[in-house]
């Protein structure tokens, strides 16, 4: 059951403070979840103002995690809110490095520094 396993690989946990929501997403952004995460940040606006997606535990991200990541900056910022990755593993940050796509992200991390 190719669908199953796939549908496990990414967990969102939720937390609330005011006018900011911290998505922290737990295992693998790839084919197959990647409207997981869409569909939850999109329900958080437009009353959320700023959304920090927390990368600690993303394992593993391919094109299409990529792509919903992009997906998720364009609708976030659309709706007049702000966007900001934390804790990017060296995976993840090769990545958007390669890819040219760091720059279009707010990266903050420990203690919200924002990182170049």
């Amino acid at each position: 059951m190719p669908g199953e396993v796939a549908t496990q690989t990414l967990t969102l946990d939720i937390e609330r403070s005011g006018n900011t929501a911290t998505v922290h997403c737990h295992g693998r952004l790839v084919a197959g979840v990647n409207d997981i995460l869409y569909a939850e940040v999109s329900r958080l606006l437009p009353d959320t103002k700023r959304i920090v997606l927390d990368l600690t535990d993303l394992t593993h991200m391919d094109s299409m995690g990529l792509g919903a990541l992009i997906r998720v900056c364009v609708s976030v910022r659309s709706a007049g809110s702000n966007l900001e990755l934390v804790n990017l593993g060296p995976r993840i940050r090769q990545l958007l490095g390669m890819t040219h796509l760091l720059s279009a992200f707010t990266v903050i991390g420990q203690n919200n520094v924002i990182i170049p």
